[in-house]
């Protein structure tokens, strides 16, 4: 044994060292950061950009992927790893991370600053070893000027620094403030030695995260790697460190092996970086705008805006290059051209061959093109406009009969930045100097014709020229050169090329080929177009064929000149056939696009060759101008069933609306328009549908239409309206949880003298539920009463009458009296109606009105509550009656205490016969000083009002008991669904009260969307001081649910706990509370989610001065806000009416009989058909309950579950877990 036991020990001490042996060869300093995993784990490269996930940090870990801030005042301005905070929305930054969409996520934000002159903030990088010329940053970037103090010319930028170079930058941007995650890609390139890069910052003023960077991904930045088999294929070059490059790599000017191996062995080739002159080639130009030789410190080193930035032969900032832009004095030329020595002739078979390196950036970039002159000058290369902050290879072939030049001419405009710069030219062996001093016979080819029209009316789909020359090259392929109106703006090693055939006059874009060294898609662009409307349309055809399994992928994006780079909006990646005749058609909706565009057509193929083509044809714009809004029959009466009818998406918010189908008010099974918050691909605050415009008319609408917030983290839904001018009111808002059931909304839209616009805007304040609309109605005439007010920024059609007017205020603009907050929000920003009833104000006996909007009668008794809020000494009375439209009005409630600065809940019951009604809630003064009363959140619902110490089933909604709004205090709401309506979250498989599936309860679910053990509090309303009343309730917990139910007492200010559950798991369970209180209370039940599963609350009731022994405790006593003689006087009247109606009928029905006795009679059938259908004049939405009824359940089999009572002192701290 002890030979085998030392072999053993011996084997494993030799794992042991070589183990080792191995992590210290991986870990050497030569490997590590050169974003190459040498090791198994990755470990040499953590710290390096890489997070465990590839090289792509997003911040959720507290390392930060070795990027740190090192601003140079981090006191006054710095970089900080962030989130989005407190609050329904932060004032300032994004409302979420990109990286998970979520409040939870982190990203770097920059601190406010408010130092009046310009402040850095910069954040930087780990050291990295060196990069390929590849190499690039893909990042998401926010820039958004929240407290419109202005972003300032450089709010964001890029640079790189190197140990033997100053700064240089790489990256710029557009600074437009957008309230939304960016996309963008900074271009590194090639750098052969050690390296940072450096994200910049520089504000005079702004607020907290208003500059903001997440999802920093490094692409393509390591050097070539050798291959499995240790050998190049003979397509390939083999490099001296290893690895591969390909022939077209060889001799083009740029170290594509990290050795420049690939650069050697170049003889007859004529270089010209440019470092030590400007070689053979002319400076000289035909205008007085003139090329320069220059480099980025010569330019400027303070203004990032100014330059290249860096020379593309040392990607160094004293580089140098070839750059024209404007110059101080202004254009008086908008060309400049320099030129090549003259050179021999050449032929096909061996053509000139001209390698540059080419920097077009900004809107001073008119485009860059190659010409050659011989007899005649005449174009051979061409690339228009700008392609951003990057340097791109070009490559020319030149076949010339006669000694010839070489002419590089770029088109520079009036603009505020930007310019051209060309550097690293190199000639081939073919390009041969000659002796000859010809000259040109030809001059310089004529300029294009200047535009018939403005810039900003070229290619806006609508014609204001004669022959319609302005929508010509646009890239509609129906207009004439419209084909030509795609410009390749490829940078990659594929691009896009027009095939034309003359004779048969086809044509179409397909993927080619290209030159560039960058792996990125091959795009082709339209020029500036728009804006446009609604109904556009991009229609064409593609194919996507081959022998190959895989083809490739073919997309189409916007690029718009405000907003920026948009995501794709169609992509494709199967084929589409094998033979080349396997076209599909499709139509890609364009939409409103408020601020001039381009369209893009980008594709990547898998691999070129003639069997794996990807094509483009028969392009075309259809009803894209700006003006043309399509017929719908319905207006902006819709079911979307059938589409949007008289809405559309707008393309400047940060998502859409969605048709789910399955989930309708109208039949259940059709289709409804839904923002799904819990979507993880989710991104940005607002999602907004607009209307077709609407004409001014004699007298206001209203707007109609059943809504769903559902979800313990929802969000919020507004209804805004939008004049000419782009200003947005709102007209109507809800937010929080309103349950899994669809509500009836009534929004008045007031009389407008111009035409106008509706806005439904679905905002993303939460992460966890689901925002969606149906059957939308637009009206003529006023609204009637609503179901439900919140008074958030509209007063729901409630008008003013009296000695003095009721004031639609908030606690922020209180000033001497009125509550601090309000009742929905809990927030100084929340809305209430108000009357001031000190006597200064009202006097004694004064009386001022607030009346609802008239609404329809009924036969049903319905239940209207609300929340008043009564303060100061003898602040008068508050009386709210039911008023018929005809006859006394009717006193439901009325109360005249000050009962302490708290909003208390107080409803009555309404019994209509049939009438037509209103409410009025009337205040009259006591002559009391700095005193008021103020109510909120009115709330209708269709059933009688309950006790206030009855059981609550939640089969009728939440009964008196809220959710919270206040952020301080909890984040998620309890949620109120059943488990037959539920799709999205695990619940009870049935509820307490019915024990069925229709059955409703309140949960708390536990999602990935939110923060672990984040709480939702539930409040009953104020209770009076007891000696003892007893709560019941039940709840459910599965046994893997981590989550919490705690059940609190909250007096003052102060919370008692009373009760945990913490362990619960199996079927329903009711637990019965005892509480003692020397002070007013409200009772508060409590659940806190965990990692999985839910809590369920069902079935809530408490006895008032009952205990849990049934024992009476406290002294009855008549309150006065318990005032509904009229409801019931109303109730009796209903009875007699319908005693009446019904004895009518009887007689009627009497006199009647023989009649139809006598007559002859009638089949089956007919009398069958007689009563088929039914009619929209008897059908009466239940907005709180399903269209089922249920007898009393007797024996519940949950009934016999466990009991668990618990008794506390008015004191008392003490606690049982169950």
């Amino acid at each position: 044994m002890l030979p085998w036991r030392s072999s053993a020990l011996a084997l494993l001490l030799t794992l042991q060292f070589a183990a080792g042996c191995w992590a210290q060869t991986c870990q050497t300093p030569d490997r590590k950061c050169d974003f190459v995993c040498h090791c198994a784990d990755c470990s040499d490269e953590q710290d390096c950009g890489y997070s465990g996930r590839g090289f792509t940090c997003d911040f959720e870990g507290a390392g930060m992927c070795g990027w740190t801030d090192q601003s140079p005042n981090a006191a006054v301005y710095s970089w900080q790893r962030r989130q989005r905070g407190l609050g329904s929305l932060p004032q300032s930054g994004p409302s979420s991370d990109y990286s998970t969409g979520t409040a939870t996520g982190w990203f770097m934000g920059v601190s406010a600053v408010t130092h009046g002159s310009p402040s850095n903030a910069v954040l930087i990088s780990p050291e990295m070893k060196q990069s390929s010329a590849t190499c690039r940053l893909h990042l998401r970037y926010f820039l958004w000027d929240s407290g419109h103090t202005g972003l300032g010319s450089t709010p964001l930028w890029a640079s790189i620094l190197r140990q033997d170079s100053p700064d240089a930058v790489v990256w710029r941007l557009e600074a437009t403030s957008v309230h939304g995650w960016r996309e963008a890609t900074v271009f590194l390139g090639r750098i052969p030695s050690g390296f940072q890069i450096r994200l910049h910052s520089r504000r005079s003023q702004g607020q907290g995260g208003d500059v903001a960077v997440d999802q920093l991904e490094f692409l393509d930045c390591a050097l070539p790697l050798p291959l499995p088999s240790g050998e190049c294929p003979p397509e390939m070059m083999a490099c001296s460190r290893g690895g591969c490059v390909e022939q077209r790599q060889l001799c083009d000017g740029s170290d594509d092996c990290g050795d420049g191996t690939d650069e050697k062995n170049c003889e007859g080739y004529r270089v010209c970086d440019f470092e030590e002159g400007s070689c053979d080639w002319d400076l000289r130009s035909f205008s007085q705008l003139r090329w320069v030789r220059t480099n980025q410190e010569s330019i400027s080193v303070l203004d990032p805006l100014k330059g290249p930035g860096r020379d593309h032969s040392n990607n160094s900032a004293t580089g140098h290059f070839l750059y024209v832009t404007v110059p101080d004095g202004g254009l008086t030329n908008d060309w400049a051209v320099f030129q090549s020595p003259r050179l021999e002739p050449t032929n096909i078979l061996h053509p000139c061959k001209m390698v540059m390196y080419t920097h077009q950036f900004g809107p001073r970039s008119g485009g860059l093109t190659v010409l050659v002159a011989d007899r005649e000058i005449y174009p051979v290369w061409e690339r228009g406009g700008a392609l951003g902050d990057v340097w791109v290879k070009a490559e020319v072939e030149i076949v010339a009969h006669s000694v010839f030049q070489i002419l590089i001419m770029a088109a520079v405009r009036h603009f505020a930045y930007g310019g051209i710069a060309v550097d690293s030219i190199v000639l081939s062996p073919e390009c041969r100097l000659s002796s000859e001093n010809d000259t040109w016979v030809g001059g310089f080819p004529k300029p294009p014709e200047d535009p018939c029209a403005e810039p900003d009316k070229l290619c806006d789909f609508h014609r204001d020229c004669a022959g319609a020359e302005d929508e010509h090259k646009c890239g509609d392929f129906s207009s004439t050169e419209g084909s030509s109106g795609w410009t390749d703006a490829s940078i990659g090693s594929q691009c896009w090329v027009l095939h034309q055939n003359a004779t048969s006059k086809e044509e179409y874009l397909y993927v080619s080929e290209a030159p560039g060294q960058q792996l990125t898609e091959a795009q082709t662009r339209t020029p500036l177009l728009g804006p446009t409307g609604p109904a556009c349309t991009l229609s064409f055809d593609f194919a996507l064929t081959g022998n190959l399994d895989h083809i490739g992928e073919l997309s189409v994006r916007v690029i718009d000149s405000f907003l920026g780079m948009q995501p794709k909006l169609w992509e494709f990646s199967e084929k589409t056939g094998p033979g080349e005749g396997a076209w599909q058609h499709v139509n890609v909706s364009i939409g409103v696009r408020r601020y001039r565009f381009q369209l893009a057509f980008e594709a990547h193929a898998e691999k070129l060759s003639p069997s794996a083509v990807i094509r483009v044809q028969n392009v075309h714009f259809v009803s894209c101008h700006a003006g043309y809004f399509p017929s719908s029959p319905t207006g902006l009466s819709c079911n979307f069933e059938d589409g949007l009818c008289g809405w559309y998406q707008d393309n400047n918010d940060n998502f859409d609306w969605a048709l789910l189908d399955g989930m309708d008010h109208t039949i259940g099974i059709g289709r409804s328009l839904v923002v799904d918050m819990w979507s993880p691909s989710l991104r940005g605050t607002f999602g907004r549908l607009v209307s077709f415009p609407q004409l001014s008319g004699p007298s206001g609408h209203c707007l109609i239409f059943f809504y769903k917030l559902y979800g313990p983290n929802t969000g919020a839904l507004n209804v805004k309206l939008l004049d000419n001018n782009g200003y947005e009111a709102v007209l109507w808002s809800r937010s929080a949880a309103h349950g899994n059931v669809w509500h009836e909304a009534h929004c008045p839209v007031p009389h407008q003298f111009t035409n106008f616009r509706l806005m439904f805007e679905a905002v993303r304040s939460g992460f966890d539920g689901r925002v969606a609309i149906d059957d939308v109605a637009f009206v003529d005439g006023p609204c009637s009463v609503p179901r439900m007010c919140s008074f958030e920024d509209q007063r729901c059609g409630y008008s003013s009458s009296g000695r003095i007017r009721w004031l639609h205020r908030s606690g922020h603009t209180a000033t001497l009296t009125g509550p601090k907050t309000d009742h929905t929000l809990e927030t100084e920003m929340g809305f209430y109606m108000m009357v001031n009833t000190g006597a200064n104000f009202l006097p004694l006996g004064g009386t001022s009105v607030l009346a609802s909007p008239v609404s329809q009668g009924t036969a049903k008794t319905e239940c209207v509550g609300f929340w008043y809020h009564m303060g100061g000494v003898n602040p008068g009375s508050l009386t709210l009656y039911m008023k018929p439209v005809k006859g006394e009005r009717v006193k439901i409630f009325s109360d005249s205490l000050n009962q302490g600065d708290v909003w208390r809940h107080g409803n009555g019951n309404i019994s209509s016969a049939l009438v037509d009604w209103q409410l009025e809630f009337e205040v009259v003064g006591a002559g009391g000083l700095d005193t008021h009363i103020a109510v909120d959140d009115i709330f209708i619902a269709a059933h009688a009002c309950e006790d206030q110490g009855s059981k609550c089933s939640l089969e009728r909604g939440m009964c008196s008991w809220s959710n919270t709004q206040n952020v301080l205090v909890d984040k998620l709401d309890w949620e109120l669904t059943s488990p037959e309506a539920e799709s999205h979250y695990l619940t009870p498989p049935e509820d307490h009260s019915l024990g069925t599936e229709k059955g409703h309860f309140l949960f708390v679910p536990s999602s990935n969307r939110t923060a672990a053990y984040e709480n939702a509090q539930l409040l009953s309303p104020h209770l009076p001081p007891t000696k003892g009343t007893c709560l019941k309730f039940w709840a459910y917990k599965q046994h893997s649910s981590d989550s919490e139910l705690r059940v609190w007492r909250l007096s003052e200010g102060r919370s008692y706990q009373l009760l945990v559950v913490r362990e619960l798991g199996g079927p329903w369970r009711r637990f019965d509370v005892n509480i003692t209180s020397t002070e007013e209370y409200q009772i508060v039940l409590e659940g806190i989610k965990g990692t999985s599963g839910f809590v369920a609350l069902d079935d809530i009731e408490y006895s008032i001065g009952v205990n849990c022994a049934n024992k009476v405790t406290d002294a009855l006593t008549s309150t006065s806000n318990k005032d509904n003689a009229g409801g019931i006087a109303a109730s009796v009247i209903v009875v007699l009416l319908l005693i009446g109606t019904l004895i009518a009928l009887l007689i009627f029905y009497l006199r009647t009989r023989g009649v139809v006795m006598a007559g002859p009679s009638s089949s089956p059938s007919s009398s069958s058909s007689a009563v088929a259908g039914f009619s929209n004049e008897v059908y009466e939405p239940d907005l709180t309950q399903d269209h089922v009824f249920f007898s009393p359940v007797q024996n519940h089999p949950m009934a016999a579950g466990f009991n668990v009572t618990v008794s506390f002192s008015a004191g008392g701290r003490g606690m049982e877990e169950a």
